[in-house]
């Protein structure tokens, strides 16, 4: 309400300033006067209006505080009534769960001493059942036990006997093995008696050496026990017989001697037991200064070019031995270039063995190429006197065709004459005829 008020006022203070401003544009003076009048009544005007404004914003404040105080009590009544109701609802509620909580604890209980009766009931009944379960498995355990017992002993006196047999047999066996040990234990004596005398060692090597030629060439591809040197008594233990440069049946020898310096290399291996680094390189040095006098000893004995190669082969008997001599660098060089000496194991041996054998083989197959070139001659005129007997056989054969299709047509053509004439049976086939299938 107050707010439309203000703004027809504030229309009609612009209607009259309006008014005003063209009543100035026709004649300023008599027009000033009216509009001094008209500016008064509408200040009167205003005034009147501002104090009606003023008296009725004081009812506005009068019914709005009259209208609060009315809504402030109706509310406390409203909720002095709601707490009251509330207040009744909750009682009621509560007596009610009282009575229904009341029922429940009676129901409950009832319920209880139902089920401690059912309870006792169940664990009286289970219990005679778990006493009668009981006296059934003691008298079942019990004939279990008697049983068992039974087969226990039984099994027991067995097992005792297979045992106490089997431990005789083993302790037979052990007594055996014991009396073989001595044996071995006396035979080891004997073989470090052997390998200690240094004749006996240069004959276990020599017949190493003699097995693996034996295995490998021919009786007439090496020699045993040859003097290769001219004007030297000294023989060596084995000559590979290889062939001359000339058809004039000369040949080359290839000399093989075997070494076994068993003292130096013992020392090394107890070196090697007790771990003792200088015991070990002194060991070494010792071994390769009695390997270097061996290859020298080869050299100035048996080479002889050109009657042997410019080289010749020192076989170690052990591949332990072998690999130790290897290992030192550069003593294979060595022997190679001042000693004109290779140094080879029983597998190297074996290998070098095989090439020679190859080459051998090779020169055998050249040497008789000629034979070989007359054999294929005579295999090849052969072949031409085959190939005319096939050409005949294949004549033969075509002929032979030829009659068996000429007899397959005469034999179609019989049955197709006979193919209308009635088949007898078995029993009604004449005896003559049946006589003739027979036979």
């Amino acid at each position: 309400m107050i707010e439309i008020l203000l703004v027809i006022s504030l229309i009609g203070i612009m209607v009259l300033a309006v008014m005003s401003f063209q009543l100035l544009k026709r004649d300023p003076t008599p027009l000033w006067d009216q509009a001094k009048i008209k500016i008064d009544g509408i200040e009167r005007n205003q005034e009147r209006l501002e104090r009606t404004l003023k008296e009725e914003l004081s009812r506005n404040r009068d019914e709005a505080g009259n209208s609060s105080r009315n809504l402030r009590e109706e509310m406390t009544n409203s909720l002095r009534s709601f707490n009251d109701s509330l207040l009744n609802q909750m009682q009621k509620i509560s007596s009610l769960q009282n009575e229904q909580f009341g029922t429940f604890t009676q129901q409950l209980n009832t319920l209880t001493q139902s089920n401690e009766q059912r309870l006792e009931k169940m664990r009286l009944t289970v219990e005679e059942k778990l006493k009668s379960l009981q006296e059934d498995n003691a008298q079942k355990l019990e004939k279990m036990r008697e049983t068992v017992d039974e087969k226990l002993h039984a099994t027991l006196e067995k097992r005792l006997g297979e045992s106490f047999k089997l431990v005789s047999e083993r302790l037979e066996l052990v007594h055996k093995g014991l009396g073989e040990m001595q044996s071995l234990a006396v035979g080891v004596g004997d073989l470090k008696k052997v390998l200690s005398n240094v004749k006996t060692r240069g004959i276990l090597g020599e017949f190493q050496l003699g097995s693996i030629l034996e295995q490998i060439l021919a009786p007439e591809q090496y020699a045993k026990n040859v003097a290769t040197k001219k004007g030297s008594r000294e023989n060596v233990e084995f000559a590979i017989i290889l062939p001359g440069k000339d058809d004039n049946g000369a040949v080359v020898y290839l000399p093989l001697d075997s070494k076994f310096p068993a003292e130096n290399y013992h020392n090394l291996l107890e070196a090697y037991e007790h771990g003792d680094h200088a015991a070990i390189e002194e060991a070494s040095k010792q071994l390769e200064a009695t390997i270097k006098k061996c290859a020298k000893d080869i050299r100035d004995k048996y080479l002889d070019p050109p009657g042997t190669t410019d080289f010749g082969i020192m076989f170690l008997p052990f591949e332990g031995l072998y690999a130790e001599v290897v290992k030192r660098t550069g003593l294979i060089e060595i022997l190679q270039r001042d000693f004109k000496v290779i140094i080879t194991g029983p597998t190297t041996l074996a290998a070098i063995l095989n090439s020679l054998q190859m080459g051998f083989r090779t020169l055998a197959i050249e040497k008789r190429s000629s034979e070989v070139w007359t054999l294929l001659s005579a295999v090849k005129t052969e072949f031409g006197k085959f190939g005319d007997i096939l050409e005949k056989t294949q004549k033969k054969l075509q002929e032979a065709s030829n009659t068996i299709e000429d007899a397959a047509k005469k034999s179609r053509n019989i049955e197709k004459r006979l193919k209308n004439v009635q088949v007898l049976t078995t029993a009604d086939t004449p005896p003559l005829l049946a006589d003739a299938d027979e036979q």
